[in-house]
Parts: structure tokens; sequence; C-alpha cells
């Protein structure tokens, strides 16, 4: 009987894009055996970011996040498989790039920069739940 398929979103931010790593981060992915299904290049508005950060709009660290994710172009995908969530954020690693573990993609690809925002490449949707709210965000054409 075939496993029931997962989405996550997944967001390549600004530094990720600038540091020309988009390719090594989408084959870790595949690698995994993740499907992607949907990929975008987009430079993010403050309205989206405000859509996709609601929860964290009205906190001090915000307007970091918005200057960083509007700072650049950013390449949107959507992954499917089974357990999906889990796996795309195991591979990314905790959201700290300088503790993240070797072998993830912030541990091995990313540092603390010392800006006010974490500029730690990656974003995978944390639960099933965020992924459709988010993937409806980032892909309204795609059907959720």
């Amino acid at each position: 009987m075939p496993q029931p398929t997962g989405r996550i979103l997944i967001l390549i931010k600004p530094d990720a894009v600038e540091r020309r790593l988009t390719g090594e981060i989408l084959r870790r992915i595949e690698a995994k055996g993740y499907d992607l299904t949907a990929l975008k290049v987009v430079t993010p508005t403050p309205q989206i970011l405000a859509e996709h950060y609601a929860e964290h709009v009205e906190r001090p660290f915000y307007p970091g996040i918005v200057e960083y994710m509007t700072s650049g172009p950013v390449v949107a995908a959507v992954a499917e498989g089974h357990r999906v969530v889990e796996g795309v954020r195991s591979l990314m690693g905790p959201t700290d790039p300088t503790t993240a573990a070797p072998g993830t993609i912030r541990g091995d690809l990313g540092r603390d920069w010392g800006t006010s925002a974490i500029k730690n490449l990656v974003h995978g949707s944390d639960s099933e739940d965020s992924a459709a709210r988010e993937i409806a965000i980032w892909f309204p054409e795609l059907d959720s």
C-alpha cells in the first residue's frame, strides 16, 4: 500500500541565493528522495511576509526579518514525499547556523554574520498545517 504524501514549503532565502547555494540546497533535498513539485524565484513584498510571518509581526525582531527577506530574490519551492516536513527540517538543521551540526544545510553552509536577522539560508514549514497555509501564500495558483 503506498504511503500518504505530505508537502512542505521551502524558501531559499536571499543570503543563499546571493551566495549561489540554491542548487546545492535543492540537490540535497532531491538526494534525500523528495520530489520538487513547484519552484519559482520571487522578491518578497512586505505584504507577503506579513502573511507568512503573521505570528511574529508584533515582535521586536520582525522589522529585521522584513529587511532581510526583501533584500533580494528568494527561491520558493514545494517538495513532496512521505514524512517530508520532518525529513527536510532534519536536512536543514537547527535555526542557528553556528550550532547546526555538520552534515546539515545550515551546519555546512551557514554561519552567523552578526546581523540583526539570522541569515540561516533556508526556511521549511514546521508542520503539515503550516505547509498548507504557507504554500497557499507563496503558490496561490496551486490547489492546496
